[in-house]
C-alpha cells in the first residue's frame, strides 16, 4: 500500500490539483456518504476551506510545503478543538465548545493540515463497537451490517471509506487498533507518554494515548513523527524519536515473539492469518519465537478495575454546572446534578462509573483496586522480561472480525462478552507499550483481519519498520466502494 499522504503532496506541488479543490472533493464525499456511514458527528467546511486556501496561497508564492500540509484529516470527537463543538459522543457535552486546542491539533495546524471535522466514537471512549455513541454508531465501510469497532470507530470508518486521508484517535484499551483492524487499515497506539494528552478529554488518564489511524504504515509513521513531541503541559509527556528515517531498514535477524496466551480463545481464521503472517516474516529472514506469558491471563480484569476507577474520578466533573447539558427540572443542587448525570450519560458510561466507584469504595479498595495496581506492575515486568529475548511481539489485534450491528448489546449476548473482545489489546495499555495494527487477511465474509506488532517502550521505529516490511511484501489492503478516489 503506497503512502496516500505522499501521493497528495506530489499532486499539490505539481499543480495537478489545488488544495481547495481537493478539500471540496472530500467535503462532497462526506455529504454524500455520511448519512449511511455515520462516521462524522461534526463537519467543519469553513475551517477546512480556510486552511486549504492558506496552503494554496503558499504554493502560489513558490514556498515549499511539508508532507502533511494541505492533507485533509479528521479528529476523534474527544480531542479538544477551540470554538468547535467537542462532544465525546455524549448528550452531557452537547453544545460544549472548548476554549483551547489540544496539543496534537496545535502541532498539526503548524504543519498546515486541513481538518474536515470531528468523528464519531463510543461515548467517552467507553465501548468496543462505537454503538454507545449518543449519535448512533459508525458503520464499517466494508459492510454496513457490521460495526466499525470502538471506541475510535468514526475515525476508522472515515479513513477506511476515504472520507479523510488520516485521523487521530485515542487508545485506552485498544480503541485505535481494534477499529483499524475491523476496517482493514493501520492504527498506531504509541508508547504512553510519546504523544501529549493535553486537550484529550480523559477516560482513564494512566492508559489514554493519542495516535494515528491511516491507510498505510508510512502514513502512520509520518503522522506519528509530527505529533510525538515533548509537551510541558502534560506531566507524562516525553516525546519520541523519528520513525520515518528507519522505516525501510533491513529486518533480517530480528526476533519476533508470539506469546501462546495471545492465541488462546482466538477464532481459527484469525489465528491462521496471524500464523501465516509469522511464516511470511520467516521468509523475510526474521526468527519466530513462541513463548509463554502467563501474566496476560490477568491483564483484562486488571485493566477494567483500574480504568473504571479512573473513569469514575475523571467523569465527576460533569455536573451540569460548568458546561454542557443540564437537566431542566430539579429540586436543589444535589437533585440537579443527579438528574443531569442520569439523563446525560448513557447506560454503558453509567455502568463503568458505578463499577469504578465500587472498587474505590471503603472495604473494597484493598480487595480490588490495590491488588490491580500491584498486578499491573507484574504485567509490566513480564513484558520487560519478554523483550530481553525478542525485538517485538506478534499477536492478533482482536479475537474476531467486526461484529454485526447490535450484537454486543442484544439480549442474547452476555455483557462480559463486550469486555472480553478487548482481550488482545488491553495488555499493551496496561504496560504502556507501543503497538501497531495492520491488515493480515480477511474472513469468509470478506471482513478484514488485523494483527498487531508490540514493541518496547519508545521503540515505535522497530514495530513500524516490521509493519512496513510486511505491508510491502503482502497485499492485504482492500479498497471500498466509498470515498475520494485519487
Amino acid at each position: 500500500m503506497e503512502s496516500v499522504i505522499r501521493k497528495i503532496h506530489d499532486m499539490l506541488i505539481t499543480g495537478e490539483i489545488t488544495c481547495v479543490e481537493l478539500t471540496e472533493k472530500f467535503l462532497k464525499e462526506i455529504e454524500n456518504s455520511n448519512k449511511e456511514l455515520n462516521a462524522y458527528i461534526t463537519v467543519t467546511p469553513e475551517t477546512a476551506l480556510a486552511q486549504a486556501k492558506a496552503v494554496d496561497e503558499k504554493i502560489e508564492r513558490g514556498e515549499e510545503i511539508g508532507l502533511l500540509e494541505g492533507v485533509p484529516m479528521t479528529l476523534k470527537d474527544n480531542i479538544s478543538t477551540k470554538g468547535i463543538e467537542t462532544t465525546c459522543a455524549s448528550k452531557i457535552l452537547t453544545g460544549y465548545k472548548p476554549i483551547y486546542d489540544a496539543t496534537v491539533y496545535e502541532l498539526l495546524q503548524r504543519e498546515g493540515v486541513v481538518m474536515l471535522g470531528k468523528t464519531n466514537m463510543d461515548e467517552f471512549a467507553m465501548g468496543s463497537s462505537c454503538e454507545t455513541s449518543y449519535y448512533g454508531g459508525a458503520k464499517n465501510p466494508h459492510s454496513l451490517d457490521h460495526v466499525s469497532g470502538g471506541s475510535s470507530g468514526g475515525v476508522a470508518s472515515a479513513v477506511g471509506a476515504s472520507l479523510a486521508v488520516y485521523g487521530l484517535g485515542s487508545d485506552t484499551g485498544g480503541s485505535i487498533r481494534q477499529p483499524a483492524s475491523f476496517c482493514g487499515i493501520v492504527g498506531l497506539k504509541p508508547t504512553y507518554g510519546a504523544v501529549s494528552r493535553y486537550g484529550l478529554i480523559a477516560y482513564a488518564s494512566s492508559f489514554d494515548q493519542i495516535g494515528p489511524i491511516t491507510r498505510s504504515v508510512e502514513d502512520a509513521s509520518i503522522v506519528f513523527d509530527a505529533i510525538a513531541k515533548y509537551d510541558e503541559r502534560d506531566s507524562t509527556s516525553q516525546g519520541s524519536d523519528l520513525t520515518l528515517p528507519t522505516l525501510n531498514n533491513d529486518i533480517k535477524g530480528k526476533r519476533i515473539g508470539i506469546a501462546n496466551q495471545y492465541l488462546n480463545g482466538v477464532r481459527e481464521d484469525v489465528k491462521k492469518a496471524v500464523t501465516d503472517a509469522a511464516k511470511a516474516y520467516e521468509e523475510m529472514g526474521t526468527e519466530i519465537v513462541y513463548f509463554d506469558l502467563p501474566e496476560l491471563d490477568f491483564a483484562l480484569p486488571c485493566y477494567y478495575i483500574l480504568a473504571m476507577a479512573e473513569a469514575s474520578s475523571n467523569l465527576g466533573r460533569y455536573d451540569g454546572i460548568r458546561y454542557g447539558f443540564k437537566a431542566e427540572h430539579y429540586n436543589g443542587t444535589h437533585d440537579m446534578i443527579c438528574k443531569t448525570r442520569s439523563e446525560g450519560f448513557g447506560k454503558e458510561v453509567q455502568r463503568r462509573i458505578l463499577m469504578g466507584t465500587y472498587v474505590l469504595s471503603a472495604g473494597y479498595y484493598d480487595a480490588y483496586y490495590k491488588k490491580a495496581v500491584n498486578l499491573r506492575g507484574a504485567i509490566v515486568k513480564a513484558f520487560d522480561r519478554a523483550f530481553e529475548k525478542v525485538d517485538a511481539i506478534l499477536a492478533p489485534t482482536a479475537p474476531v472480525t467486526a461484529f454485526e450491528n447490535g450484537y454486543l448489546f442484544s439480549e442474547e449476548t452476555d455483557q462480559i462478552e463486550q469486555y472480553l473482545s478487548d482481550i488482545c489489546t488491553v495488555p499493551v495499555n496496561t504496560a504502556g507499550l507501543p503497538a501497531v495494527s495492520i491488515p493480515c487477511g480477511e474472513d469468509e465474509k470478506g471482513l478484514p483481519i488485523g494483527m498487531q506488532l508490540i514493541g518496547k517502550k519508545f521503540d515505535e521505529k522497530t514495530i513500524l519498520n516490521l509493519a512496513f516490511k510486511f505491508e510491502q511484501a503482502t497485499d492485504h489492503f482492500k479498497e471500498t466502494k466509498w470515498g475520494v478516489k485519487l
